[in-house]
C-alpha cells in the first residue's frame, strides 16, 4: 500500500510502498482510509519537536486525525462491522488501567498516538483499536470529517469547557479563525448565546468567520485591543479561546467530546472547511500549510 512516511527529521516526507497493516489482537481494527488531516502538529514532528517524548523509530507513517470505513476486525470486536464508515479517536486506549476505569482515559498508562508514537492514517490502511472507533451514519464521507480527529476536538474541548462563563449578554474573543478556530467558531454559535468576536491577520479567515457566525470581526494589526474594546463599550471579552498558539496538541479532547462534536457535525451545525490532495501530493500539501495557503483544514484522500 501507499504510506506518507517521515525518514528524517528536518526533510520532507516521502510517498512510499509499505506492507498492508495485521491485526495483533482481538480488539484490534483496520480501516481503509478515506481522509487524513494534515496538522501542523505534523510541521512540528518533522523538524523533530515531538522526538523527545514519542521517540518514534524513523522511517514511519504519519497521521493523526483519520476517517474511512473498517476494513477487518478482530475477534473480539463488537461496536463495530467491516464496512461501518467510522472516525477515530486519536488515542486508542487499554480500558484496563486505572485512568481508565476511572473515566479519565486521556491519561491510559497504555495508550498509543498513531502518527507520532507508531505508523500513522496517511496511508491507504490503518491499524487501530475497537475503542478508538466512533461509528458515524453511512451517508458520512470521512474526507469531510477527518480532521475533526484532533483539531475538532481540541477546539470543541476548549469551548465545551468555557460554556460556564458563556451565558447570554457575555462576549467571547477567538484568536484565529484557521484549522481549528473554524471549528470552534461554530462550536461557539451552536452551543452558546455568546457574542463572538474573530480576532485574525487574514482577510479571508475573518471573511470565513462571518460566514459562520461571528458576530464581529477584527484585523489583528496591532490595534485589535482597542478595536475588542470599543465593540465591548470598554469591557472587553469574558472569554479569550486562542487558537494559533502552536502547543497543546497532547491536551486534545476525550472521546466522548468527539462522540458530541459529530452529532453536530451530522446535524450539520459544524461544517468543515477543507481543501483536499491525493495521497501522492502530501509534499505539497505540507508545504502549502507551512506557507499558510489552506484555509480550514488540508485532508489527504487515498
Amino acid at each position: 500500500m501507499k504510506a506518507v512516511r517521515l525518514h528524517a527529521f528536518n526533510e520532507m516526507p516521502v510517498v512510499d510502498e509499505v506492507p498492508e497493516p495485521a491485526l495483533r489482537g482481538p480488539l484490534d481494527v483496520i480501516v481503509k482510509i478515506g481522509g487524513a488531516g494534515v496538522c501542523r502538529t505534523d510541521l512540528h514532528i518533522m523538524e523533530g519537536q515531538w522526538d523527545a517524548a514519542m521517540h518514534t523509530p524513523l522511517p514511519y507513517v504519519l497521521g493523526h486525525e483519520n476517517a474511512g470505513w473498517v476494513h477487518e476486525v478482530g475477534s473480539a470486536v463488537t461496536n463495530v462491522a467491516v464496512g461501518d464508515t467510522v472516525i477515530l479517536h486519536p488515542t486508542p486506549t487499554c480500558g484496563l488501567c486505572r485512568a481508565c476505569r476511572a473515566g479519565d482515559d486521556m491519561h491510559c498508562t497504555n495508550s498509543e498516538f498513531p502518527g507520532l508514537s507508531r505508523d500513522g492514517g496517511m496511508a491507504d490502511y490503518l491499524l487501530t483499536t475497537a475503542r478508538a472507533c466512533i461509528k458515524l451514519d453511512p451517508s458520512t464521507q470521512p474526507q469531510d470529517v477527518a480532521a475533526l480527529a484532533d483539531a475538532g476536538i481540541t477546539a470543541y474541548h476548549a469551548v465545551r469547557k468555557a460554556i460556564p462563563l458563556l451565558y447570554p449578554g457575555t462576549t467571547c474573543v477567538v484568536i484565529g479563525a484557521g484549522g481549528l478556530g473554524h471549528i470552534g467558531i461554530q462550536c461557539l454559535a451552536a452551543l452558546t448565546a455568546t457574542k463572538i468576536i474573530v480576532v485574525d491577520s487574514h482577510p479571508d479567515a475573518l471573511k470565513l468567520a462571518e460566514q459562520l457566525g461571528a458576530h464581529h470581526t477584527v484585523v489583528a494589526d496591532g490595534g485589535q485591543v482597542q478595536a475588542v474594546k470599543d465593540l465591548t463599550g470598554g469591557a472587553g471579552a469574558n472569554v479569550v479561546l486562542d487558537f494559533v498558539a502552536e502547543r497543546g496538541a497532547e491536551n486534545v479532547g476525550t472521546y466522548n467530546d468527539l462522540v458530541e462534536l459529530m452529532v453536530l457535525a451530522e446535524d450539520g451545525k459544524v461544517t468543515l472547511h477543507t481543501r483536499t490532495y491525493p495521497l501522492d501530493a502530501a509534499p505539497e500539501a505540507f508545504a502549502d500549510l507551512d506557507a499558510g495557503r489552506v484555509r480550514g483544514r488540508a485532508i489527504l484522500v487515498p
